[in-house]
């Protein structure tokens, strides 16, 4: 088997859909050993902002030392990208060995038990668990869910510390249709003991989180409460207990990214005494450094790429653009996938009087026909970005939607030499 053909396999079973529920999980992992019990973790859920926080703790605990695994979804470039090691994605024959290790107990599990095929996110985690617990073993592993928590195919092993960067309406049928139900499948990833770090601030939201952590014993941290920041312009600080760090700056930009750092550094002090070595000046140093593909991301200096795909995440995106770029002529190109609150994402977005709705190839991408009329539209984005070579001065060119579309977007960026690539940082 070569890479392309272990791709191929792991991409065939997308047909099996989402299916939530441990059960398949809980077999393949038995059959394989149970490698999820061999790491030492941290669990990150939430709506929006996980990757920006799986980001920022790598970058920390690298930075000071150890070896650190991430798992994150989707990817932005490569497939690989989501079972990393320091920041460097998986190997091609790492992979393929990898596959060549599940694939028959995957293909085992509907012959053998009376439950369904495995679904590609489920085989993707099992890949990540046998990684990281049998044949790459490493100091620290920071898993990213996928969809909600308590039936999430991440939930099999007990967390260090789980983080909860923030909660909103998204995957309301498999979710749930309000915040405190949204709220009670993410934290459902906390067992016994287990600290939970989060910075939500909505009374239902809190109260189903004080629940959760009283049946399993488990200390808060909520930021604006436990854990402070306190914000000064181009840095903010960060206080907990007697502990500070003054005047930590950011890469990325907003005050959501500030949140999600202030989670990742409180994380960060909770771990401590088995991670000595993460000191406040590594801390500093590593959020300094920290960057995450597809999160405000500049690729020219008029033209920035953000995987807003939800409407939190879109109000987060203006936000932003309100605050920091009032003076640009703003052009908004916006695509996402089916499913999506679009009609109210759009709404935010039609604030800045240039938006266009493209299409893009996914299966799940939402069509131009689909899309409100009142929006200009064009079928091909490529044709949208030959506009930067008449841009002006105070031109600001954003593409948004869904982390699927802006995955497409930077690649064809990447390989576009007429249009060219000059990262800012």
């Amino acid at each position: 088997m070569n890479y392309q053909e272990a791709l191929a396999w792991i991409n065939d079973n997308l047909k099996f859909g989402i299916k939530p529920g441990l059960e398949r999980m809980a077999w393949m992992l038995e059959e394989m050993g149970n490698p999820q019990q061999n790491i030492h973790g941290i669990h990150v859920v939430g709506t929006n902002g996980k990757g920006s926080t799986v980001n920022y703790l790598q970058t920390i605990f690298t930075k000071a030392g150890y070896d650190v695994g991430t798992f994150t979804s989707p990817y932005i470039i490569d497939f690989r990208e989501r079972i990393s090691v320091n920041g460097h994605m998986i190997s091609k024959d790492e992979l393929v060995r990898l596959v060549q290790l599940v694939k028959p107990v995957v293909e085992r599990l509907p012959l053998e038990t009376s439950l369904e095929a495995a679904t590609e996110f489920e085989i993707i985690t099992l890949l990540m668990f046998v990684y990281f617990g049998q044949v790459h073993p490493v100091d620290l592993v920071i898993i990213e869910a996928g969809m909600g928590g308590l039936y999430d195919s991440t939930n099999v092993f007990k967390a260090q510390a789980v983080i909860c960067t923030s909660i909103g309406l998204d995957h309301q049928a498999v979710l749930g249709n309000s915040h405190a139900d949204i709220a009670g499948q993410k934290v459902g990833v906390l067992k016994e003991g287990v600290p939970f770090v989060f910075a939500e601030k909505r009374s239902d939201v809190k109260a189903v989180f004080y629940q959760k952590a009283k049946e399993t014993g488990s200390p808060l941290y909520q930021l604006g409460e436990d854990f402070k920041i306190s914000d000064k312009g181009a840095v903010f600080d960060f206080s907990y207990g007697g502990e500070t760090i003054s005047d930590i700056r950011l890469v990325m930009k907003g005050s959501h990214q500030r949140s999600n750092a202030a989670l990742a550094v409180m994380t960060s002090f909770l771990l401590q005494k088995d991670f000595p070595k993460v000191t406040k000046t590594v801390i500093k140093e590593a959020l300094a450094d920290s960057r995450w593909a597809g999160r405000t991301e500049f690729i020219r200096e008029n033209l920035m790429i953000d995987g807003a795909h939800n409407n939190e995440s879109v109000a987060v995106l203006a936000d932003l653009l309100k605050e920091q770029y009032a003076d640009k002529n703003i052009h908004v190109l916006f695509a996402a996938i089916a499913g999506k609150p679009v009609e109210n994402m759009l709404a935010q977005l039609s604030q800045f009087a240039d938006v266009t709705v493209t299409t893009f190839p996914y299966p799940r991408a939402l069509a131009l026909e689909d899309y409100p009329s009142q929006y200009k539209q064009i079928s091909d984005f490529s044709a949208w970005l030959k506009r930067l070579k008449k841009a002006q001065k105070d031109d600001l060119f954003v593409i948004t939607g869904s982390l699927y579309f802006i995955s497409q977007v930077r690649k064809d960026l990447l390989k576009n030499k007429e249009i060219g690539y000059n990262r800012l940082y």
